[in-house]
């Protein structure tokens, strides 16, 4: 049974029981960044000398490190966008073959040989070919009030995402006798084709006052020990039966396997099999 409206205080979080809200109280138009297209770019790169690759960057390699001794890790990765192209697919109307350029930047840490904490900036130049995404023109021409830069407003509808890890840095030494840092880099790159659109939404109206900041009170260490639950002594015993007829209901416990103990096909998170 869903709740009365009056009875219903709206604010953000999940929503865990269809049916349990009540009617909308509006439907409102809004605007909004539409995803029309997206696709995922993975990448394992390595350093070699030369054009980039699929597989290789040659801006990988650090400058000279004097004294580096251990490699720690990478860290404050940023991407930027900085140019495509769009070339349109005969008879795929919307569709477009899109060559994007980019920028990703992190520092590397290191450990010299006096133990002083380092850190190398590397700043890797990408470029990658979208074969075929969805990235129609808008039809709405469209003016504001609020000044920005026309290389800026026109690049809103392509976005990227980068989730991006160092796998591996190692130090070799070069024929010049320097040491390097040579960085092995994996990202997941998400590029998107948006719109500004406007959307009709079922809405509840505007989100209300949130509640007022809480301190978190200062409670003596002690009290809060006393007031916890005695530690279990000894962990669980995982044992299989010592017969195979025995009746699973008074072996499987609900917070194992049922599978790896029972060998049985009932769901063990339904407390009324066990």
């Amino acid at each position: 049974m869903s709740i009365p409206s009056n009875q219903f205080s709206p604010k953000p979080g999940l929503i865990n029981k269809e049916g349990f809200l009540p009617d909308p109280l509006e439907l409102v138009c809004i605007e909004a960044q539409k995803v029309f297209d997206q696709c995922l770019v993975k990448r394992c790169l390595k350093y070699k000398d030369g054009p980039d690759t699929d597989f290789s960057d040659e801006e990988l390699r650090s400058n000279p490190l004097p004294n580096a001794k251990i490699f720690v890790r990478c860290r404050d990765f940023n991407i930027k966008l900085l140019s495509f192209d769009k070339t349109p697919l005969k008879n795929h109307d919307g569709y477009n073959k899109v060559v994007i350029n980019f920028l990703i930047s992190f520092y590397a840490d290191y450990i010299d040989n006096m133990g002083n904490n380092m850190s190398e900036l590397f700043e890797i130049n990408r470029s990658e070919t979208i074969s075929r995404l969805y990235c129609p023109d808008s039809i709405a021409k469209s003016s504001s009030s609020i000044e920005c830069d026309s290389e800026n407003f026109n690049t809103e509808f392509l976005k990227l995402e980068l989730v991006a890890d160092c796998l591996d840095g190692t130090f070799v030494e070069g024929c010049n006798g320097c040491i390097y840092l040579n960085i092995t880099l994996g990202f997941h790159l998400i590029v998107k084709c948006e719109l500004l659109v406007q959307l009709l939404i079922p809405a509840y109206g505007y989100c209300p006052v949130p509640k007022p900041c809480r301190p978190i009170p200062t409670e003596d260490p002690c009290r809060r020990f006393n007031r916890s639950a005695a530690p279990k002594f000894y962990p669980d015993q995982k044992l299989r039966p010592l017969f195979e007829d025995d009746d699973c209901d008074d072996i499987c416990d609900c917070d194992d396997d049922c599978d790896d103990i029972c060998n049985c096909d009932e769901d063990c998170n339904d407390s009324s099999n066990c």
